[in-house]
């Protein structure tokens, strides 16, 4: 254990003083942009191409895997429109991003977030990551059920829903206003009241990714983490939000009644 802590330290030190020559060397707008694309790229697009290729690499073990059954999957001009449609609203996002650190930067204010050489405290990490989890729960669970309204969801959200049997790509399959409103906004807004910093936001966002990639990818992995959302695309009516919290305020969490029955 000393070992260990010896040689951590030194990596801490590092990656400090990396941290701080990048702030000093670029500026705050081209930070939080690069750093934020990337996040995007490492924790959704590569584990939704991971799930994607296991059908190809590991079929057997796939199938063992997956929730729905094989003639529920989509086929593979419904994966390739999917990645279209979700390359374009990577796009949007991006273009959005960039408009709002430029109206931010005309305003006066260099970045959304904190980008500063200093690091957040453990205590100031852990609640906004907390807080921003909880706010975006709230902002997704009532988005999302509003566009389950008959009149929007014809318009908007019925596109989310062709997968009924979803893959992780399908996260971000949508309609973009969907995109724009129930997606994008419900994640980066919290950080953003909080004025967290940049890198509390890229933790959060990370996690948000990789998780909306995970319940999105039809697999019983993580302890049936899937579960929840897969029934929501099969039966359309129930588990509205992400980790259960509203559902369960509102009595929309129907999950554990459908399998005593």
């Amino acid at each position: 254990m000393e070992a260990f802590k010896e040689y951590g330290r030194p990596l801490v030190v590092q990656s400090t003083a990396l941290w701080a020559e990048t702030v000093a060397t670029y500026s705050a707008q081209r930070v939080e942009f690069l750093g934020t694309l990337l996040i995007q790229i490492l924790f959704f697009w590569v584990p939704s191409l991971i799930y994607l290729s296991l059908d190809i690499f590991v079929p057997r073990f796939s199938q063992r895997h997956k929730i729905q059954p094989a003639p529920k999957q989509p086929t593979r001009s419904d994966i390739v429109r999917c990645f279209i449609v979700v390359t374009q609203n990577q796009l949007l996002s991006s273009t959005l991003h960039l408009g709002l650190i430029y109206l931010s930067k005309r305003a006066g204010s260099e970045t959304s977030y904190r980008v500063t050489a200093t690091l957040p405290s453990t205590f100031e990490f852990v609640r906004d990551f907390a807080i921003s989890l909880v706010l975006r729960e709230a902002l997704f669970y009532y988005s999302h059920r509003l566009l389950h309204i008959p009149f929007l969801y014809r318009r908007i959200h019925k596109k989310h829903h062709k997968f009924t049997a979803p893959i992780a790509l399908a996260a971000q399959f949508a309609h973009p206003l969907e995109q724009i409103f129930a997606n994008a906004l419900p994640i980066s807004l919290p950080p953003q009241l909080l004025h967290s910093h940049i890198l509390t936001f890229w933790a959060y966002l990370a996690w948000e990714l990789f998780n909306t990639a995970t319940v999105h990818s039809g697999y019983d992995f993580f302890h049936n983490k899937a579960k929840m959302h897969d029934l929501h695309h099969e039966k359309f009516n129930l588990n509205f939000g992400s980790i259960g919290l509203f559902d369960w305020l509102h009595g929309t969490d129907q999950l554990a009644k459908i399998h005593r029955e």
